[in-house]
């Protein structure tokens, strides 16, 4: 129950982060996507159900606070933790290049899945533009701050491999 209420805080605070206060600064064209990065970790070091799981959770809190219609986010990175799940324990994420890789990686599912679901909602779902610079600009800033984070949440133990998170 500790790691729960734990997992839990932690998806508040970056969630807050993002939406309140990276948001309001001006002059960064992109924000770089502190769930989605805590999403990959939980479901690369511990396993799927920590990666879905805490993928919905913080996909619902985020469609809370923007305007995507409600559950749009929860759906994204309820498959994005999934699929970084079922590479639990069999990737070193330990280094500085897979991380960076597979940052960037999940941003390009998320603009992909973005796109998918507004083929069957165009008026409700704002997209990526493969060619847009924002794009690419998020990708690399997630790129950039993936193993950043995954060496912070090193250091804290409900995020340890078998431990039942969030």
């Amino acid at each position: 129950m500790k790691n729960i209420v734990e997992h839990f805080a932690f998806i508040l605070v970056f969630l807050f982060l993002e939406a309140a206060v990276l948001s309001n600064i001006t002059f960064f064209p992109v924000l770089p996507d502190f769930l989605l990065i805590l999403t990959l970790y939980a479901g690369l070091n511990q396993d799927c159900i920590a990666g879905e799981t805490n993928g919905f959770v913080s996909g619902l809190l985020l469609d809370f606070l923007s305007a995507s219609p409600l559950g749009l986010n929860g759906v994204i990175r309820t498959l994005i933790g999934f699929l970084s799940g079922i590479f639990s324990q069999t990737i070193n994420i330990s280094g500085f290049f897979i991380p960076c890789l597979i940052g960037g990686l999940a941003t390009l599912i998320k603009a992909l899945l973005t796109g998918f679901t507004a083929f069957f909602f165009p008026n409700a779902v704002y997209t990526y533009d493969i060619i847009s610079p924002l794009l690419w600009q998020e990708t690399l800033c997630n790129m950039v701050f993936t193993p950043i984070l995954f060496q912070f949440f090193r250091h804290f133990s409900f995020f340890e491999p078998g431990e039942r998170a969030l």
